[in-house]
């Protein structure tokens, strides 16, 4: 008999980015100390819903967690990839990047603590798991160090 491990793919994870003159920054959020994951450092993430598209699941996600409304909303073209032993299966979550205003003001839900603003090599000091830095370094260059590609653009206004 062969075990199987199961992928799935029921959750999203957005970066969030806001431009401040010359200079990005990517907001980190802390997971309160209840969670499995608590006071550890990650990006809005979180589980699909009935019937939701992943897109639609990241702009909730962004809006419950921080009270963010992206000012533009892109497919980040790369999954996060993880292993997940409490479930014995993989995760393969689509990424998302949302740019917001420079002043916009975060507002937490009950399953973070705090947050920060930080560059990418702050971000990258913080981020506990692998794949997270390898996701962020890879939205970094596509997003960041040239223009995001029209194409992954989603009008979240007509969708």
């Amino acid at each position: 008999m062969h075990s199987r491990l199961p992928i799935v793919s029921d959750m999203v994870a957005v970066q969030v980015l806001r431009r401040c003159g010359e200079r990005t920054e990517v907001l980190l959020l802390r997971r309160a100390p209840d969670d499995s994951l608590g006071g550890l450092w990650c990006q809005v993430a979180g589980k699909m819903e009935h019937g939701e598209a992943a897109w639609q699941t990241g702009l909730r996600e962004l809006a419950e967690e921080t009270g963010l409304v992206p000012e533009q909303f892109y497919s980040a073209d790369v999954c996060e990839q993880f292993y997940e032993r409490s479930r014995e299966r993989i995760v393969l979550a689509p990424v998302f990047v949302a740019f917001v205003a420079s002043n916009a003001q975060v507002r937490l839900d009950h399953e973070h603590t705090d947050y920060c603003w930080l560059n990418l090599e702050q971000a990258l000091a913080l981020l506990p798991f692998l794949g997270q830095r390898r996701v962020l370094r890879e939205v970094w260059e596509a997003f960041v160090e040239q223009p995001p590609l029209a194409s992954l653009r989603i009008d979240t206004r007509v969708e």
